[in-house]
């Protein structure tokens, strides 16, 4: 016997949709804008070498970083960022898995997890240095080592918050580890993971420039650094609003990858609110 159950779901007029979206475009746009100008005007009356205008930080964003920059420091520290944040997310999704799926190794992990997690990265980075040398892959460990905390801990907490009954129902229908990890842990535990990649995304970026603030010659960290300490004010906030940008990009693909992922649970957060 199978039993359907049917949710009705009411639309909302076309003229409340349309005045939601011109609302979000309004926050989007219009208040970015306002603050330039404000910025703009204030800058135009302030004696402070500090905070140039935002025609003058353009101005410097295109000579700086529109050139031969953008190949020698732009490119390597985005290189070095992908590719510690899919490391980050693989580690933490597949040791989080491991560790919230069995008991015995969640009690024995969780003091050296807390401790681990309680220290601050950039402490390491000499560690680091004296382990690695001041290579690619130093810097890429540092950012793998503290972004991959919010990941870890949310997928253990998601699978370790998998409903148990559900947990029953899979058993009596004698499906594998493999169909119960896949089919079952994995999506229960998606919106945990998700909200811990989220955090992972923007503590990477963080990261990214603390690794590259010492024993660098080159990258965004390390050119913000000597801007800041030859008194190019322009260029230093250009690296600023580039690193701005940079997360704003990550923030954007990770919106298509997470709206792809829980779209079941989107799905369900919206039936809930009608």
């Amino acid at each position: 016997m199978t039993l359907y159950t049917t949710t009705v779901r009411t639309r909302a007029p076309a003229s409340r949709i349309w005045a939601k979206i011109g609302q979000n475009v309004l926050y989007a746009i219009g208040l970015p804008i306002l603050l330039l100008v404000g910025w703009g005007v204030w800058a135009t009356f302030s004696t402070s070498p500090f905070f140039p205008s935002p025609l003058t930080i353009a101005e410097a964003f295109v000579k700086t970083w529109i050139g031969p920059a953008f190949v020698t420091d732009v490119l390597p520290s985005v290189t070095r960022l992908g590719i510690a944040i899919i490391l980050a997310i693989i580690v933490g999704i597949v040791g989080g898995t491991l560790i919230g799926l069995t008991p015995w190794l969640r009690e024995l992990l969780e003091p050296m997890l807390e401790f681990f997690r309680a220290v601050p990265p950039p402490v390491l980075i000499p560690v680091f240095v004296a382990l690695l040398g001041v290579t690619d892959t130093m810097k890429i460990i540092v950012i793998v080592f503290g972004a991959l905390w919010p990941v870890l801990l949310n997928t253990i907490e998601g699978v370790r918050g998998t409903d148990a009954i559900m947990k029953e129902t899979a058993r009596s229908f004698s499906l594998t580890p493999a169909q119960r990890l896949f089919n079952l842990v994995l999506p229960a535990a998606s919106p945990r993971i998700m909200a811990g990649v989220r955090q992972t995304l923007s503590v990477a970026l963080i990261m990214m420039v603390i690794s590259e603030l010492f024993y660098s010659s080159s990258g965004l960290g390390y050119k913000i650094k000597y801007f800041q300490s030859t008194y190019l004010m322009a260029e230093m906030w250009s690296g600023i609003v580039l690193l701005g940008l940079i997360g704003i990009l990550l923030a954007a693909i990770f919106s298509l990858i997470e709206r792809r992922v829980l779209r079941w649970y989107h799905g369900i957060k919206e039936v809930e609110r009608v």
